[in-house]
C-alpha cells in the first residue's frame, strides 16, 4: 500500500471513529428501536438473501454492526469487519447486550485475509462501501478468498452516477468522473445521519463504474448471477428525494438509478 493510500485510510478511519457516537445517538440509526427488536435490513438485501438461518455470513465494512446483528437475529453465523475501532467496540457491546454470538474484527477491509481465515456461505456488503477503496481488484479477491465454493456474494450499493455530484454545494453539481481514478477529497460539517452534528467529516474516496465492479468480481472467480439497477433508495440521504408507494426514496425526475445490486457465486 502506498504512503498516500495509508494517509487516506488513516484520515477516513479518524472521521469514522468520530461518527460512531453521533450515529449511535441519531434518529437515522434508531438505536432504541433496534435494541427493541427492529431489523436494520432493507427489502433489497432481505429479498436477495432470503433464509440465512444456519449459514455463515461475513459482513464487510459493517460500521457498528446493526446489519450484522440483524442477520444474526435471523439465525446467521456472522462475522463483521470494519476499519473503525470505535465502531467495532460498540458492535461488540451491542452483541453482548443482545445475547447474540456474532464476531467482530477491526481491520481495513483489504486486509481481511490477515485477520479472518474462515470461509463463509455468504459475503455481504452494502450502502456506501466501495467508494472508500482505491482499487477493487484486491477487494474482490478478499471476497473470493473468503467464500466457500458455491458460496454467494451479495452487495447493494449507491449507483456510481450518484457519486458524480458534489453534495457539499447548496445545489448539487456534477463534478466527478463516473469512473474517476483520481482521489476525491471532501470536507464538510456533520454527517449523513446527523447533518447538524458538531464534527467535521474529512473523507477521501474513489468513484467506480459498474463495469469496474463486475469485472473485478468476475476476474476473482465469481460468476455473476445478476446486476440490477433501481431508482428507489432505502435512505433519504440525497437532496430533494420523495418517498414512493413502496416506501423507497426516489429523485423527482427519476433521470438515473440511485441503487444497484449484484449477486454472484464462487465457482
Amino acid at each position: 500500500m502506498s504512503k498516500d493510500h495509508q494517509n487516506y485510510f488513516s484520515t477516513n478511519k479518524e472521521t469514522w471513529n468520530k461518527k460512531v457516537a453521533i450515529h449511535a445517538a441519531s434518529d437515522f440509526y434508531d438505536m432504541k428501536g433496534f435494541m427493541s427488536g427492529k431489523s436494520s435490513l432493507n427489502s433489497y438485501e432481505l429479498d436477495a438473501l432470503g433464509d440465512v438461518a444456519g449459514k455463515s455470513l461475513l459482513h464487510l465494512q459493517c460500521h457498528f454492526g446493526q446489519d450484522t446483528l440483524s442477520w444474526a437475529r435471523m439465525g446467521a453465523l456472522c462475522t463483521g469487519v470494519d476499519i473503525s475501532d470505535e465502531a467495532i467496540t460498540l458492535s461488540r457491546k451491542l452483541n453482548k447486550e443482545l445475547n447474540l454470538s456474532a464476531k467482530f474484527v477491526c481491520c481495513n477491509v483489504l486486509d481481511t485475509n490477515s485477520y479472518v481465515q474462515e470461509k463463509f456461505d455468504i459475503v455481504f456488503t452494502s450502502y456506501g462501501v466501495i467508494g472508500w477503496l482505491p482499487d477493487l481488484k484486491p477487494w474482490a479477491q478478499v471476497i473470493a478468498d473468503r467464500l466457500e465454493v458455491g458460496g454467494e456474494f451479495y452487495m447493494v450499493e449507491f449507483h456510481p452516477i450518484v457519486w458524480m455530484f458534489d453534495y457539499t454545494k447548496a445545489q448539487p453539481e456534477m463534478r466527478y468522473g463516473y469512473a474517476q481514478e483520481e482521489v476525491i477529497y471532501e470536507e464538510y460539517e456533520g454527517t449523513y445521519a446527523q447533518e447538524d452534528a458538531q464534527m467535521v467529516s474529512k473523507e477521501y474516496g474513489w468513484n467506480h463504474g459498474l463495469g469496474e465492479v463486475v469485472t473485478a468480481l468476475a476476474e476473482a472467480g465469481l460468476q455473476i448471477q445478476y446486476m440490477r439497477e433501481h431508482d428507489g433508495a432505502p435512505y433519504d440521504v440525497l437532496p430533494d428525494l420523495v418517498k414512493n408507494e413502496n416506501g423507497l426514496y426516489v429523485s423527482k425526475n427519476r433521470l438515473y438509478p440511485l441503487i444497484f445490486e449484484i449477486k454472484a457465486v464462487k465457482i
